[in-house]
């Protein structure tokens, strides 16, 4: 079995799945056929008998799907590159970047570039430094094996209609760190199961990756860029526990004779030890320009309390807010419980809601 580690099968879609590249977190290695030193297949799961295992799910064997490439160190991924979540496990392709400003709380700063002071509550400046962001697409036949862990169905727009509170999602958008990609490549000419692919990416056997961008991506892109773009991340760990916030604008709604300016919030919380926590509450403060300063205090987080461990470390939720003002801040605390029955707080990091300036009716629907 010489030469195992260069030569592994992984299984993907599933919350089995462990690490298997430098860096992924989780993932078990298993061997597979292969010369020395070639990259791995990529594997995913699929029904065809009975299998009995401590971490495969019943009913499940590996099926290849590909051939795994050199993680990129520097530079980007091009559209239609083929990838796993190294987190998440799913099966993905990148429609195109976004460049932003990450705010990590962890890293000291002596001079920032950029910072952030979110109205002075007992906030500490931060350098913004600049991160690649994807904006992806979701294989939807992993879609019910992450659901647990990561919400489908995150990246949600206003609707166009008197109801001011009224949202839609499109299922299957995701948005992606240059971390969390473990490319891939593969000789299915539809390789993603997702109903934007084919419209979105064209198959075309002499470029690499073989699967360029539509007039349909890109005129859906510039026509959707104010409210798909990620601008700023901001990341804080508190016992080993990392949680990182992407806020996004969505706009403006007249409600009641007044103007109601709405947020999203991607929230990922990550376990770093190997020690098992429950997230159990979660108390926020929201600050207004308009003055107000909000309290909010709750059981767990969008109707769970997950559970995070060695084996499934992650968890990630999209959730809104809406103000009277046309900017704020929010910053907050999310209290674990250990397995003895003690309790901690872990620092939600204080993150600003701006809206846009040169703002246009929201969209009432995909645009194309």
């Amino acid at each position: 079995m010489a030469g195992c580690a260069a030569r592994r099968a992984l299984a993907v879609g599933s919350r089995w799945w462990s690490r298997s590249l430098t860096g992924a977190r989780g993932l078990r290695p298993l061997c597979a056929a292969g010369g020395a030193g070639a990259f791995p297949p990529v594997a995913t799961t699929t029904t065809r008998r009975h299998l009995s295992s401590r971490n495969r799910p019943e009913g499940k064997v590996l099926e290849t799907v590909g051939v795994f490439e050199v993680p990129k160190q520097n530079g980007k991924y091009e559209t239609g590159q083929l990838f796993l979540h190294s987190v998440f496990g799913y099966r993905g392709v990148v429609l195109f970047p976004w460049q932003a400003r990450l705010y990590d709380r962890d890293v000291a700063s002596a001079a920032p570039e950029k910072a952030e002071n979110p109205a002075g509550h007992g906030s500490k400046e931060v350098k913004g430094k600049t991160h690649t962001y994807y904006q992806v697409l979701i294989d939807a036949r992993d879609c019910p094996h992450i659901s647990q862990r990561s919400q489908t169905e995150a990246v949600t727009f206003l609707a166009n209609h008197d109801d001011s509170r009224a949202l839609y999602a499109i299922p299957g958008l995701d948005y992606v760190s240059h971390e969390d990609i473990l490319p891939y490549t593969s000789t299915d000419q539809v390789p993603i199961q997702h109903e934007l692919f084919e419209r979105f990416l064209l198959y075309d056997q002499t470029k690499a990756p073989p699967f360029v961008a539509r007039e349909t991506l890109r005129a859906w892109q510039e026509k959707n860029h104010p409210w798909l773009e990620l601008s700023d991340v901001h990341r804080e760990t508190t016992e080993n526990i990392r949680v990182t916030v992407i806020p996004f604008y969505m706009g403006m709604r007249e409600a009641q004779n007044s103007h109601v300016y709405w947020w999203r919030y991607c929230i990922r919380l990550e376990n770093l030890d190997s020690d098992v926590v429950q997230l159990r509450e979660r108390h926020w403060r929201i600050f207004s320009l308009s003055g107000t300063l909000e309290t909010v205090r709750g059981r767990g987080v969008v109707g769970r309390e997950p559970v995070l461990s060695k084996e499934q470390p992650a968890f990630q939720y999209s959730s809104h807010v809406s103000l009277q003002a046309s900017s704020g801040h929010m910053w907050g605390t999310f209290r674990f419980e250990r397995p003895d029955g003690s309790h901690f707080d872990v620092r939600i990091p204080p993150f600003s809601l701006e809206s846009n300036k040169d703002e246009k009716t929201p969209p009432s629907g995909l645009h194309w």
